[in-house]
């Protein structure tokens, strides 16, 4: 029987993105599968410890994500990658961490799988003594460490230890807001909300949200905050998004602008909610050991801490997080992909994955924008080819990511929509310096000032500004809801997390369903081409399609 999908004995699956059964066969795959290639006629997924048990976490059971890959298989899948399945997911929660008269315990229903890891040299310095068959004692500092342990030894434990209630503050989301319109949340963000609360229940309180950019994740975070009435820690990218989670406490809320502070590298102010940067957070004085501000996450009876954008987690706030596991915590990002790899850490120091969103399901629904993705290819000339046939690897990376011919594609398209709110994303700044110059458009880059940045940000919202040319600084927590037109001139390497927060900077849904345009701007047949095919695969795995034209060709239809 022709199906979509072939599964082969090393692990690697391959969808037939020409089938007619293709769609359906990627939102089978996507629970528990992660995209790896995505060239035009087979794109390859691969069955992942970390991505079964996120799928075991969720509440997908083995037998159940067996026979979906059945249904979708055109040959017999291999018994190994059965086998696979089954014992990886069975072994999400075999251990259990436990809190009671004995303190922090290790538990589990199957002694000699806790006599193995208890054995192990990454978990034997922590065990303090044995009460019993099935259970081991552990000191309480090291829930974060016993976990993220566990899980590299392929036993990823269920946290059932409990968490501390922290100060009480009574708020509400509010029923209207201030001009008069109804404040109602959809309903998936209710679901979001609710999947992480887990109705109060020893398994809810830690996890980790992924919806796309647009789809109100800062509204699913005050939610989960009312439900749990406590004080609450958030921790955003920069302080832009910071002071947009202050407004939208501020705005749909019941809480007193008394009750919300900004603690930032231009305020140390704390309260009941307070919103900090990661910035702050990771700030070590040059030739000192110590980062002054992590303090903040443990000396304050917090309820909860939000980690938005988790996936930019610095490593000082990691090592913090691990030391604080009795908080509860909440992590947000429209994509779990981590260019260090340390996913796992997320999964075992934040919490698994337990609600994930489609993006081209919300489209569907309307509740984000519909999208186009187009790729432009452009060329080197002459000169720039030269120096690109004897430069180092990096170099070769900027010479063809600052292509002269990259700038004419920038130009064309501003000239292509002349009535649309465009934004130009790049990483490197004196690109973006040229470009700007030639729309006589402001640009924003790390150093432009708070208030200025903020300025220019209101400015292209009120129409003011129809263009803006930005560095990598508005790749996070920006929102700019009529920007429908986003032109990426260079970009992080093969960074996916970075493709996916440049295309949500226009996700917002338009005004009568106008469709926003994504435009990457790649030199063709260099390491440009090379990084571009790497961005590309979060957003084809949910479900994107890139149209790839030439500059030349273009020139042509609007000459």
């Amino acid at each position: 029987m022709d199906k979509p999908v072939i599964v082969q004995m090393d692990g690697s699956i391959l969808l037939d993105v020409h089938h007619p059964d293709a769609d359906e066969a990627r939102q089978c795959l996507v629970p528990f599968a992660e995209l790896e290639k995505s060239p035009d006629h087979f794109h390859t997924y691969r069955v992942t410890a970390l991505s079964l048990w996120n799928a075991a976490s969720a509440g997908h059971r083995s037998v159940e994500i067996v026979e979906s890959l059945r249904s979708i298989s055109r040959y017999d899948v291999p018994p190994p990658i059965l086998r696979f399945i089954t014992e990886t997911m069975d072994r999400y929660g075999i251990l259990e961490l436990h809190r009671d008269e004995h303190g922090l315990t290790l538990f589990s229903h199957d002694p000699l799988a806790l006599l193995e890891v208890c054995q192990h040299r990454s978990i034997a310095p922590f065990v303090r003594r044995h009460i019993s068959a099935s259970a081991v004692e552990i000191p309480l500092l090291a829930r974060g460490t016993i976990k993220v342990a566990l899980t590299k030894l392929g036993y990823p434990v269920r946290d059932l230890a409990g968490y501390a209630k922290g100060q009480p503050l009574h708020f509400s989301l509010r029923e209207f807001l201030d001009d008069g319109a109804p404040f109602i949340l959809r309903d998936y963000q209710e679901k979001a909300a609710a999947s992480f609360h887990e109705g109060g229940n020893l398994s809810g309180g830690s996890g980790v949200l992924t919806l796309p950019c647009g789809a109100g994740k800062t509204i699913i975070g005050l939610r989960a905050m009312e439900l749990l009435q406590t004080s609450t820690l958030i921790l955003a990218a920069n302080v832009t998004a910071a002071r947009q989670w202050i407004h939208e406490c501020l705005d749909k809320t019941t809480l007193a602008p008394e009750q919300v502070a900004e603690y930032s590298g231009e305020s140390k102010m704390t309260a009941p909610v307070t919103v900090a940067t990661y910035q702050i957070l990771s700030f070590r004085p040059r030739g000192k050991d110590e980062f002054p501000h992590l303090s903040l996450l443990s000396s304050h009876n917090w309820g909860l801490i939000i980690y938005d954008e988790v996936h930019l987690l610095p490593a000082p706030v990691f090592r913090i997080t691990a030391e604080i596991q009795a908080r509860r915590r909440l992590g947000l990002t429209a994509t779990l992909v981590r260019e260090d790899g340390k996913e796992d850490e997320v999964f075992s120091l934040i919490g698994p994955k337990k609600f994930d969103a489609p993006w081209k399901e919300l489209e569907a629904q309307g509740y984000i924008a519909t999208a186009t993705c187009t790729e432009v290819r452009v060329g080197l000339n002459d000169e720039e080819r030269r120096h690109y046939a004897v430069a180092e690897l990096r170099e070769k990376a900027r010479i063809a990511a600052e292509a002269q011919e990259k700038e004419d594609a920038v130009l064309l398209l501003v000239a292509r929509h002349s009535k649309d709110m465009i934004l130009i994303i790049g990483q490197y700044i004196d690109q973006l310096k040229r470009i700007a110059e030639k729309l006589h458009a402001p640009l924003i880059t790390g150093s432009t000032k708070s208030r200025e940045r903020d300025e220019l940000y209101q400015a292209f919202r009120t129409g003011e500004l129809r263009v803006l040319v930005v560095s990598k600084v508005a790749n996070f927590s920006i929102d700019l809801p009529d920007a429908s037109v986003a032109i990426q001139v260079s970009g992080a390497f093969g960074s996916r997390q970075e493709e996916a927060q440049r295309l949500g900077r226009i996700m917002r849904p338009k005004a009568e369903g106008m469709t926003a345009h994504f435009y990457s701007v790649v030199t063709r047949e260099t390491k440009d081409q090379e990084f571009a095919l790497g961005r590309q695969r979060f957003l084809t795995e949910q479900g994107y399609q890139y149209e790839i034209v030439d500059l030349a060709d273009l020139k042509e239809v609007y000459a």
